[in-house]
């Protein structure tokens, strides 16, 4: 029988292990996962090009990603359920990577809308079982860290999308080949690769890590295992896991995420189309400079990792990061195209850190039995904002023949998500949670006041 003291220490050095030997891990997955999602962007104007996809087909085609992600989000999460988080992850991957790959192949508008819905559908679940994954594996105290190093890690990974795709593109009639076309083909062929390999070394449970002691096995299990208690004492022991997730706290958090996802995915989609307005740029050279939002967009957000880790309430620095993110925008909206670029990387510090400090609430304040389809609900819904940005601003580019209507757009968005903050509820902190905390959480959430 383990003393308190050792159990402690033994949940600790677990954790620890965790963060060392898994999150890398599932950094490449996302690393992949971002390059196959963001991809179109930089070959936008080769697919209309060679294939005669416009700016309203192309915004559609990308959108419709999003359609099928909400649709598939919560059937993927009921099989994630029955099969476990590791084997359901290894088959998104696989799948997604074949998808991407048959994109080196779209012929017509047709053939690129059904590529685009089935790698939405293929996708489905794996943002939801990451972090399903991390709440059967890290205590509640780390599990907030866990998830904004992860949601970090997006940013790394769009950073390294550009130089990557710009130098793919260059490979111009190699082999045969167009540039698209290695830069579906390539980064396709990397995630079914990747895919393979986290089947082999994803653990499914905490008792098959060959990496943890006896001790740590025995300590990290029961800590989960003793929250998930005080989870079903705090409610009663019966929970109506569909009854809590019409809650209308749940239907804000959808409305706030949405917003997010808005100015995320607009500039994922829209980024390259505007920093190719800068004189003289190039595949390569657009590549390299539309990194620049997303290197910024890290450092904001170490910083903001570092402030959610003193903060009582997460509420103001949400609020801040969204003002932050409208400001930037409606700012790049009248300026130059040099100093656009300047300014969207100011809006980039500001959406993207309100991602991780957004997923600090939900995941502190859910009940452990609604935790994944509430997390799946929430994404499902918020991503589509995913399908509204590309697919509007296609619109508002072939009408107008610019984007600076949808940039006004998207400052508002992100103003009026800022105010929608001020009405949610969050559990509120004293100081930095421990490592083997086990905190009573309510069963939805627990007012700030």
């Amino acid at each position: 029988m383990q003393s308190v003291d050792n159990a402690v220490t033994d949940v600790a050095f677990a954790t620890k292990k965790f963060f060392k030997r898994v999150l890398p891990i599932m950094l490449v997955m996302l690393v992949c996962n971002q390059l196959n999602r963001s991809n179109i962007g930089y070959a936008q104007e080769h697919l209309q090009a060679d294939v005669g996809i416009g700016a309203a087909a192309y915004g559609f085609g990308a959108g419709l990603f999003f359609v099928a992600y909400a649709i598939f989000e919560l059937p993927s999460n009921v099989m994630m359920e029955k099969y476990g988080a590791k084997v359901w992850l290894a088959r998104i991957m696989i799948s997604w990577g074949i998808v991407s790959f048959l994109m080196a192949f779209v012929q017509n508008e047709t053939m690129f809308y059904v590529l685009r819905f089935l790698l939405g559908a293929a996708e489905a679940g794996f943002f939801p079982a990451v972090i399903f994954y991390f709440a059967r594996w890290v205590p509640a105290g780390q599990r907030g860290k866990a998830t904004a190093i992860f949601i970090a890690g997006s940013s790394i990974a769009a950073a390294l999308s550009g130089p990557i795709a710009g130098m793919l593109l260059s490979l111009h009639d190699v082999l045969g080949l167009r540039g698209w076309q290695w830069l579906f083909g390539f980064e396709g062929l990397l995630s079914v690769i990747v895919g393979i390999a986290v089947f082999f070394v994803l653990d499914a449970k905490i008792q098959d890590a060959k990496w943890l002691t006896a001790g740590e096995k025995f300590a990290l299990t029961a800590a989960i295992a003793a929250e998930d208690a005080q989870h079903a004492t705090a409610a009663g022991g019966k929970v109506n896991r569909w009854k809590m997730l019409l809650n209308p706290q749940i239907l804000l958090l959808c409305g706030i995420y949405f917003s997010v996802q808005l100015s995320i995915y607009a500039n994922t989609f829209w980024l390259p189309s505007i920093v190719k307005q800068i004189p003289g740029t190039t595949d390569l050279s657009v590549g390299f400079l539309s990194a620049i939002p997303w290197v910024c967009a890290v450092i904001a957000m170490y910083f903001a990792a570092k402030w959610q880790d003193k903060a009582k309430s997460k509420r103001p620095l949400l609020v801040a990061a969204l003002l932050v993110a409208a400001v930037g925008t409606l700012a790049a909206a009248i300026a130059t195209p040099v100093l656009a670029l300047v300014f969207l990387a100011i809006a980039a510090m500001g959406f993207k850190s309100a991602s991780p400090l957004f997923w600090t609430i939900p995941q502190s304040g859910l009940h452990p039995i609604i935790l994944a389809p509430a997390i799946a609900i929430i994404n499902s819904l918020g991503n589509l904002g995913g399908f509204v940005a590309p697919f509007g601003f296609g619109i508002i580019k072939e009408q107008t023949g610019s984007v600076v209507p949808g940039l006004f757009a998207l400052a508002a968005a992100s103003t009026i998500a800022a105010a929608l903050v001020y009405f949610l509820k969050e559990r509120k902190t004293e100081t930095a949670e421990p490592a083997a905390s086990h905190d009573v959480v309510s069963p939805v959430v627990v007012t700030a006041k």
